[in-house]
């Protein structure tokens, strides 16, 4: 028999940032921690058809799905905290509801009706709900955007339209919206949420629950400021303030029984959550016995939620070591103009080096600084994907000899393309969606480090780059001692390489962050962290928490 999914529809008010991912994410463990079965769909409101294009300083990172889609990074959250294995029908924009529903028209669906936002996009919206929502108990569908944004508005009349469409009980709406806390009042003001919760009732939609994001739990006589004029039942509203990390949200919503609320007004009936593994991440959290410090040399540095995913995984690989991992973000772009010394000043307190992936010539021979400092002071190293390539060209210039060295993007004329266009590449006409996206397999050699860490030989990771490592320099490359430990099944393709008798020197084309959690960290990220560790025992410095 088929399940009669129940929907949950988080939207935001006041200001963007307010966690609505983190939140939805949250609440999406609570619940699968109670043996339900959830999913995700995150719907954007921008006219881009997806984020792939998009700057990251602009919009955070692009999260990739396994079957390759380039998607939101709120996304990565749900994979995160859930089991849940999202792909393109998970995340929708306001470009791609266009783009369908006038592909339809110019193929004549319509039957030459006029086409208009109310009912074709809307109607198309609701399709989405259905088709990101299959197979489930919970469908929780985050929106982007706040209320009163002239984008969003197709996508809260959709919601509007399907809750009436739907049996009583069947779909809840959570709105996450600010109490803030004004200092110099020493008040916490509620009329930031008033407003945000008139201007979603006047679209037609009643929260049923209130999510209050701020500094400072909710006391009773806010509650019921906010329960008189919002509508809300007391009961429903819940305090959503800043926590210590976002992995104690779910222990913190169940302390004040969000889960259970939800399932009473859902009308479910499931067994007592299981918050076991999320509470000794809370503790590790909170009493680490060892810290390391990490250098982050990338181009988007400006904006951390560039690398939101690597970051995490960074993170996830010191719970797994009991250890706290301070980063340092160090622009590459400014590495380029600094003499020896002052490369020593910058790097020289790192436990270890990560360079991440990136687009375009900017900030790269910053990048090979980095990585040249790594490997020449025998720091713990790991490139992902335009760091691998960076990795590669480094090592031919420096220790190969080839001074020309580079990747055909930016030097399409270098002697020595070490990475470049593979033919069946070499003719692109648009940006969008023509990369090597999503899972690939790859096989590891045996002996090789990166197969000791894994503990297997065959494995898949994601991917998201367009060149690759030029097959005609890998006899050389490997006489000069690079050890290409993972390929494609075929051997035509370099996923990996590492440099024996380094520490710990590994680079990846493939961006092994998206499948890391904070209560299953990846291999690499574990293994990366505790090589780090034992870096800064060799070097004699002392090792706890607040070092």
């Amino acid at each position: 028999m088929a399940r009669s999914t129940k929907y949950i529809f988080v939207t935001g008010g006041v200001i963007s940032s307010l966690g609505k991912g983190i939140s939805a994410a949250a609440i999406g463990a609570l619940l699968e921690s109670r043996g339900l079965r959830v999913n995700f769909l995150k719907l954007d409101p921008y006219i881009n058809v997806d984020p792939g294009t998009m700057n990251p300083l602009q919009h955070g990172e692009v999260y990739v799905t396994e079957d390759g889609a380039e998607t939101d990074m709120d996304l990565g959250h749900y994979e995160r905290f859930t089991h849940t294995r999202t792909r393109q029908a998970n995340n929708c924009t306001a470009g791609r509801i266009y783009y369908r529903v006038i592909t339809k028209e110019r193929h004549g669906d319509y039957l030459g009706g006029t086409v208009q936002v109310i009912p074709h996009i809307t109607d198309e919206i609701q399709l989405v709900f259905t088709e990101g929502s299959q197979d489930c108990d919970v469908a929780i569908i985050e929106t982007g955007g706040t209320v009163g944004d002239i984008e969003s508005l197709p996508f809260l009349e959709a919601i509007r339209q399907f809750r009436g469409k739907q049996n009583r009980g069947d779909v809840l709406n959570i709105h996450v919206t600010l109490v803030p806390y004004i200092k110099t009042a020493d008040e916490l003001k509620t009329k930031p949420s008033q407003h945000s919760v008139a201007a979603l009732r006047q679209i037609g939609i009643q929260p049923d629950i209130l999510l209050c994001r701020g500094e400072r739990d909710l006391p009773l006589d806010i509650r019921r400021k906010l329960a008189l004029f919002c509508n809300v039942p007391e009961d429903c509203i819940f305090g959503a303030r800043d926590v210590e990390s976002i992995y104690m949200m779910p222990t913190y919503f169940h302390s004040q029984n969000l889960d259970g609320k939800i399932c009473e007004l859902l009308n479910i009936w499931s067994k007592d959550p299981d918050l076991e593994p999320w509470e000794h991440i809370c503790d590790t959290i909170r009493n680490p016995s060892k810290e390391v410090r990490i250098a982050l040399v990338g181009k988007y540095v400006k904006l951390h939620e560039s690398y939101k995913s690597l970051i995490e995984a960074l993170n996830h690989g010191g719970y797994a070591n009991d250890c706290k991992v301070c980063l340092d973000y160090i622009d590459s772009e400014e590495l380029e103009s600094m003499n020896e010394g002052e490369i020593e000043d910058v790097l020289g307190n790192a436990d270890g080096i990560l360079v991440p992936g990136g687009f375009g010539v900017r900030g790269t021979e910053g990048k090979i600084r980095a990585i040249e400092y790594a490997r020449t002071h025998n720091v713990p190293f790991f490139g992902i994907c335009l760091g691998m390539q960076m990795a590669l060209v480094e090592y031919a210039r420096h220790v190969c000899g080839w001074s020309d060295a580079n990747s055909s993007e930016f030097y399409p004329d270098t002697p020595h393309p070490v990475i470049h266009l593979m033919a069946s590449q070499e003719i692109v006409t648009e940006k969008g969606g023509t990369m090597r996206l999503g899972a690939y397999p790859c096989c590891l050699a045996d002996g090789s480090h990166a197969r000791e860490i894994y503990g297997k030989r065959e494995i898949s990771e994601r991917h998201r780059h367009r060149y690759e490592v030029n097959a005609a320099l890998r006899p050389e490359l490997e006489k000069a001692g690079i050890l290409f430990s993972g390929t494609s099944p075929d051997d035509t393709l370099v996923e990996l390489f590492e440099l024996p008798g380094h520490p710990w020197y590994i680079a990846t084309q493939f961006h092994p962050e998206y499948q890391s959690k904070p209560t299953a960290a990846h291999p690499l990220f574990a293994s990366f962290i505790q090589a780090a560790i034992l870096q800064q025992t060799k070097n004699g410095m002392r090792i706890g928490s607040g070092t």
